[in-house]
């Protein structure tokens, strides 16, 4: 029997060597620019009114060990025959008419990251992908956008209209994606189901192999994905054994594209908007005289973009190399430089200056929203504004940790209702509850003892601090279910009454478990909090 006869089918085989429970809920978008380049030089040159012929070839050129050679051209050069990486001088032979430009790859650079952040309007993560394209992970997402083929056709849009054309892919994983970017049909669609019937007929080097592995592997008769897939994984281990770069080798870059191992997105944190920087002439040990200036400078950044200061940090570089760091917050989004700047005053003393200062940075390092709105109609300002400013001052004078106030949690039990937090931070509390709650609550709540009571309502009488207390009103219930997710399996439900006593005081009682519920004896009473 031949050896082709003993092979199952390819589809068959390439289906069993996807990972399918391990990508199928992943979605990564791949961008290609493939005329990243010089489509940038193109907008740069129509900005400056310097746009030139579209009949004219042009090259960008970049210098290497061996003269400059071609790192992207026109349309009109690459009809002409202009090749990228061929020497600018053998080019000029090819085409005598040929311009030369040198390019710009630090602004390149600098333009990639910039559409990278700008990417993140289709997903929540994005990293560049240099030198001429981008990933962004859509998991989850591309129903808001109208589905995959709406998303891709936006981006596509998106990019067109500020001058790139783009090729575009969705896929499971990283890899899979920027094979069909790079060479799979026109907004390429694969899931975990087809994702081996797409990449089988794309050739090695979507692989994003080395071009040295790639001549190895066509050499050997290997020129598609699916011809590689289909030799066994211990031959493709021998051959490549003594590869000098492990993470080049066909295996683990088949294994990558396929899910098999982790290829996850290091994304980029977002960037600093908000920053100012002081550079000294010569070293000093205080940095309050330059604290005024700083502030103003980042205050106007801020108010620029309707932007409040949240979380500040104020750097200051030792001429022995280390740096020293003081943060503070904000109980509300400010600009104000005067306000800030009294902050930092106090923070000051934490800060050890060493031999001296020589640069001294401020950065706000989380900022909000701070729309211009009109709060008073005699121009004084709002009571809230100096409230937040005065808790500011006080939390930067004793420890944001000193001063604290009561903040609303999301949790319908009545202990866990509100808590205390740190008096700068804020917090988004729900709604409080619409229903009555006592002005004081016992933490923890106190037992009482029955004497007397009724199967469905509160006790006739009932002992606490050993005094015996007759109810003559009630309200109720009120039952409460416990949280599953905070509290242990067995924990009982609970039923709040409002009562009145005959002494006119008014409590807040509940029954802690039902008569035949499964979790426990007989139910007990508490007094959980007192009414004014």
């Amino acid at each position: 029997m031949k050896r082709e006869d003993q092979l199952p089918d390819l589809a068959q085989r390439l289906s069993r060597q996807t990972a399918p429970h391990s990508i199928k809920e992943r979605r990564i978008l791949a961008v290609h620019l493939p005329e990243f380049a010089i489509e940038r030089w193109q907008i740069w040159c129509a900005r400056h009114a310097s746009t030139l012929p579209e009949e004219l070839p042009v090259a960008l050129a970049v210098d290497t060990a061996h003269g400059p050679v071609v790192h992207a051209t026109n349309r009109a050069a690459a009809i002409a025959g202009v090749r990228r990486h061929a020497r600018i001088v053998d080019m000029r032979a090819l085409c005598p008419e040929l311009k030369v430009e040198y390019a710009d790859t630090l602004g390149d650079e600098k333009l990639l990251e910039n559409l990278t952040f700008w990417s993140r309007q289709w997903g929540p993560w994005s990293v560049a992908d240099a030198p001429d394209g981008l990933f962004c992970d859509t998991s989850g997402v591309a129903h808001l956008h109208g589905g995959e083929d709406r998303l891709l056709r936006n981006v596509e849009e998106r990019f067109s209209k500020i001058g790139f054309q783009t090729q575009l892919a969705l896929a499971p994983t990283p890899g899979a994606a920027w094979a069909l970017a790079h060479y799979g049909p026109v907004r390429s669609t694969a899931t975990s189901a087809n994702l081996m019937r797409m990449l089988a007929p794309l050739p090695v080097a979507a692989l994003r192999l080395s071009p040295k592995t790639v001549t190895t592997l066509q050499r050997l008769g290997l020129k598609t994905i699916g011809a590689l897939a289909d030799v066994p994984r211990i031959a493709l281990a021998r051959r490549f054994r003594d590869h000098a770069d492990p993470s080049d080798t066909p295996l683990h870059r088949l294994d990558l594209t396929l899910g098999r191992q982790a290829d996850p997105l290091n994304a980029q944190a977002d960037p600093i908007r908000f920053v100012t920087t002081e550079n000294l002439t010569e070293p000093v040990l205080d940095p309050a005289p330059y604290l005024p200036d700083l502030c103003e400078k980042l205050c106007v950044q801020l108010a620029r973009s309707q932007h409040g200061v949240r979380r500040l940090r104020l750097s200051a570089y030792r001429t022995d190399g280390m740096v020293a760091t003081s943060f503070l917050t904000t109980a509300q989004p400010s600009n104000n430089p005067e306000h800030l700047h009294s902050l930092l005053l106090g923070k000051l003393d934490h800060i050890d200056p060493g031999f001296g200062f020589d640069v001294l940075t401020l950065t706000a390092e989380s900022t909000e929203n701070l729309d211009i709105v009109q709060t008073r109609l005699d121009g004084n300002p709002d009571d809230g504004t100096e409230l937040a400013r005065l808790i500011d001052r006080l939390a930067a004078r004793f420890g944001p940790n000193k001063l604290q106030r009561v903040a609303l949690s999301g949790s319908h039990i009545p202990e866990r209702a509100a808590n205390w937090h740190p008096a700068p931070q804020q917090y988004a509390s729900p709604l409080p509850s619409t229903q009555r709650r006592p002005i004081r609550i016992f933490a923890p709540p106190e037992e009482i003892r029955v004497l007397y009571a009724v199967p469905e309502g509160p006790p006739a009488k009932f002992i606490w601090r050993r005094v015996t207390h007759r109810v003559i009103r009630f309200a109720g219930p009120e039952r409460v279910a416990p949280e599953w997710w905070h509290d242990r399996p067995g924990t009982r439900l609970r039923d709040y009454y409002h009562i009145e006593t005959e002494t006119g005081r008014r409590l807040w009682i509940y029954r802690n478990g039902l008569h035949g519920d499964g979790r426990g004896g007989e139910p007990s009473w508490f007094l959980h909090g007192v009414f004014a």
